[in-house]
This record gives structure tokens, C-alpha cells and sequence, in this order.
């Protein structure tokens, strides 16, 4: 098996001003080498504190026992706020509780079910586009699995294509807001008062603008059409129809963008992430790659499939939770202490930030057997096993886990059959990717692979 890449860390000891340019490049490899092995790792700024913890009791004080003690940190905020206002993904306290108690009944096992026939079919427009690029030229496999990733949902949460007009414009802008949102905003790195402006790119600005609009546009229709009784039964309105069983409220209008827009990027760029650095590995491991394609010609080749099959995609599953191992989407996440506490000893102030890091947990030389080496077949080992419940949290977990989780996991082995099912894909000599993070863990020049008819 070829071994994965891996971002080279930076030193051990560098200047403040040396770390905020790695950490605005790349999130990865501004980190240095002994978070692999370190249970948890203090750095020091005149600005804040911030603890990285890797110790899975701690993961677990943090993110599963004690939670509203541990929010999210108002620096997460600072860079997405543009697009993101006060979505699910950045609020804390009251506020998100009744967010969540809203949007997760949308995401229940029974109402996953009924996705699934938008899910195969954006999965067949996948397969149908690719038909067109297969041959000679290699292609970037980033692109192809955004498209499909957003497809799926428009498809989904508006029951629109992503052929629509609507839905082309919104994954047009967001291609260029992806490229002009910086990682590390003036008000992410230093304590300064809400009143502060802080000073967003104009590009940033203006392609969330559009992107809200957008989703304002699709919103408001989808009102209309719940008030007259056409609308359809998807996600947006079971969302938009679910009062909060405390207060009896739903969203309203500038809310619901605020969720949409979350769904959006939480739905389509970590999935696009996570199916892409799915395919390389096959790319660069042939041998489970003829393994998959055996079980999906065994498993979808079958009339008028439905949602019973993805639980046959054993084979894909492990491949698929295998690289969110490697390449977790969302490489970190940040909390902030609310009170003084004690960590391996070590004292933490309220105001300190702590961070958990799915990138070095995945690959902790202390807990996992063969960190850095792609092996699907680990989750049936008992090491495997273990670090599935104690290691392993690209959703995150508690009661902040991420409520698409389920469907990211039906979305991607269903998607990553369906294409290794109709081709054979093969790494390019010379272009191997090199991991980036910015908002999620991607190619720095894409992920380039030769795709051919199977």
C-alpha cells in the first residue's frame, strides 16, 4: 500500500509572527511534529492561551461531559461571520439549543430515509458528467466531487437540481467566497471589543452578500409554497415547519438563511472533501479499489435500489470512514474555558481557548496501530475498535456532534460506489496532493487523478 501524505510540521519553536503566517497559509503544518505523540500541548501568546488537547478524557470533559462550559469560541466566529451570521455551527448557550432542537428532528433516522432517492439520483448525474471527462487527460477530482456534493444538497434540502438557476448561482458564488475568506481574521487573533469592525475582504464580503440573497430568494419561495400547501416534503420544510417544542416558534426568514447557509458549507464542502481524499487512496491502493468495485456491482447493480442497500456497502463504508480518518473535513475545533480549570495539572483560565484536533487525534502514534497508513480493515481489529469509540470524531461528538453526521455517512459510501463502480481511477506520477486546511482539509493544487471507463 502507498503510504498517504502528510503535511511536513513547522519547527518546533518558531516567532509569533513566523506561526501567524503558517497558520494563515495552512492550519497543518503550522503545527509542529510532537502533537502526534503529546497528550495535550499549552502555546502562549500575548493575546490569548490556547490548549490543544488529545488526551480522549479530556476530549470527552470537553465535548461530551461538561459542553456549555466548554463553547464555542467567539474566534471560530470572526472569519465566517459574513456568511454564517448566527447559524447553528458558531452560536452558543440558549440560542443554540433551540437552533438544534429545531433542525434535528429533520435529521432523524426515518427522515433519512426518505433522502435517499436524491441522493441516488444526484449520484447518477454524477456518473453521467463523468462520462463525458473519462480519457486521457487527468482531471481534478476536487471539482468533480463539489459539484456533486451540492447537488445533492439542492436535491435534497430545495428539491433542485443543481442544473437550476438558483442553485448553479449559489455554488458558483460560493466557489469564489471559498477563495477569498481568509482563515485567520484581525479578530481571531486578537481580544478586541465587539464594536471593533474587522475588516473583512471585500471580495469575502461581497460574495456572502449574493450568497445570502440567494438563499433568501429559495426561502422565501419555499414560505410561499408552505403557506399555499404545494411545497414539497424536504428537508427545508420539515425545517422551516418544526416549532421549537418549548416556545412553539419556527425560523424565521433571516434565520433560516442562517441555517441554510451552514447546511451549505457544513453539507457540501466537508463531503467534497471527505469523497475526494476517499478516491485518491483508492487511486493509490488499486487493490481495495477492485474491492469496492466488486461489492457496488454486487450491491447496486440490483432493480430500483433503495435506502436498505447503503447497510450492503460494508466495504465502502470502512473505506469512506477511513479517509475522514486520514483527512478529517474540519481539521480542528475551538472552545473557550467559561471557568478555571485543571488539565493534566496544568491550570487554565477562564478565556483560554481549547482546541481539539480530529487532525492529530486520527493520527496519534499513542493510540492508534499504523496512524499514517490507509488500512480500512483496522475498524474490525480491536485497536480499531477502540479508537472508533475513544480516537475518532470527525463529526465531533456530544451534543454538538454535527446532526448531518448520518447523512454524510449515507451520502458518501453511496456516492464513492457509485463512481468506482462505472471507473478506474489512477494517481498521476508527479501530482500527488499535499493536504491543506482552511476551512476544511483539501489539495493545495487540487487532487489530480486519471479516471478512465472501468
Amino acid at each position: 500500500m502507498s503510504q498517504p501524505p502528510k503535511p511536513v510540521p513547522r519547527p518546533d519553536r518558531v516567532s509569533l509572527w513566523r506561526y501567524f503566517r503558517l497558520f494563515k497559509s495552512d492550519i497543518l503544518s503550522a503545527q509542529p511534529a510532537r502533537l502526534y505523540r503529546a497528550w495535550m500541548a499549552e502555546f502562549r501568546t500575548p493575546f490569548f492561551r490556547s490548549y490543544m488537547c488529545n488526551d480522549p478524557k479530556l476530549v470527552d470533559l470537553v465535548l461530551k461531559e461538561r459542553p456549555m462550559d466548554f463553547p464555542k469560541s467567539d474566534r471560530v466566529r470572526e472569519g465566517l461571520k459574513p456568511l454564517l451570521r448566527e447559524s447553528v455551527f458558531v452560536t452558543n448557550g440558549d440560542q443554540w439549543l433551540r437552533q438544534r432542537r429545531i433542525i434535528d428532528p429533520a435529521f432523524e433516522g426515518g427522515k433519512l430515509r426518505e433522502t435517499f432517492p436524491a441522493m441516488w439520483a444526484a449520484g447518477e448525474a454524477c456518473v453521467a458528467r463523468m462520462k463525458m471527462k473519462a480519457g486521457a487527460e487527468p482531471i481534478e477530482i476536487e471539482g468533480v466531487t463539489s459539484h456533486a456534493a451540492a447537488d445533492i444538497i439542492f436535491r435534497t434540502l430545495f428539491s433542485l437540481p443543481i442544473e437550476d438557476a438558483t442553485a448553479s448561482a449559489v455554488f458558483s458564488e460560493f466557489k469564489s467566497h471559498q477563495r477569498a475568506a481568509p482563515v485567520v481574521n484581525l479578530g481571531a487573533l486578537l481580544p478586541l471589543p465587539r464594536w471593533v469592525p474587522r475588516f473583512h475582504a471585500r471580495q469575502t464580503k461581497e460574495t456572502a452578500k449574493r450568497i445570502r440573497a440567494l438563499i433568501e430568494t429559495l426561502t422565501e419561495t419555499r414560505a410561499q409554497q408552505i403557506a399555499a400547501g404545494t411545497a414539497p416534503d424536504d428537508l427545508a420544510t420539515k425545517i422551516m415547519t418544526t416549532p421549537d417544542p418549548e416556545t412553539g416558534e419556527t425560523f424565521g426568514t433571516e434565520e433560516m438563511v442562517d441555517q441554510v447557509a451552514i447546511f451549505f458549507l457544513a453539507g457540501h464542502e466537508t463531503s467534497a472533501s471527505a469523497l475526494a481524499w476517499a478516491l485518491y487512496l483508492l487511486a493509490i491502493n488499486p487493490e481495495w479499489q477492485d474491492r469496492i468495485a466488486t461489492e457496488a456491482e454486487a450491491v447496486l447493480g440490483r432493480e430500483n435500489p433503495d435506502f436498505s442497500i447503503l447497510s450492503k456497502l460494508k466495504l465502502s463504508r470502512a473505506v469512506f470512514r477511513e479517509a475522514m480518518r486520514l483527512y478529517p473535513p474540519v481539521p480542528m475545533f475551538v472552545r473557550e474555558a467559561r471557568c478555571p480549570e485543571t488539565f493534566r495539572g496544568r491550570a487554565v483560565k477562564p478565556g483560554a481557548q481549547v482546541v481539539i484536533s480530529p487532525w492529530h487525534l486520527h493520527r496519534h502514534e499513542r493510540l492508534w496501530d499504523n496512524p499514517d497508513g490507509f488500512d480500512p480493515a483496522r475498524w474490525d481489529t480491536e485497536n480499531g475498535k477502540a479508537c472508533l469509540r475513544d480516537a475518532y470524531i470527525p463529526f465531533s461528538t456530544g451534543p454538538r456532534v454535527c446532526p448531518g453526521a448520518g447523512f454524510a455517512m449515507a451520502e458518501g459510501p453511496l456516492l464513492l460506489s457509485m463512481l468506482v463502480r462505472a471507473f478506474r481511477f489512477a494517481p498521476v506520477e508527479g501530482r500527488g496532493p499535499v493536504p491543506v486546511a482552511h476551512l476544511t482539509v483539501r489539495g493545495k493544487d487540487g487532487i489530480t487523478l486519471k479516471i478512465s471507463d472501468r
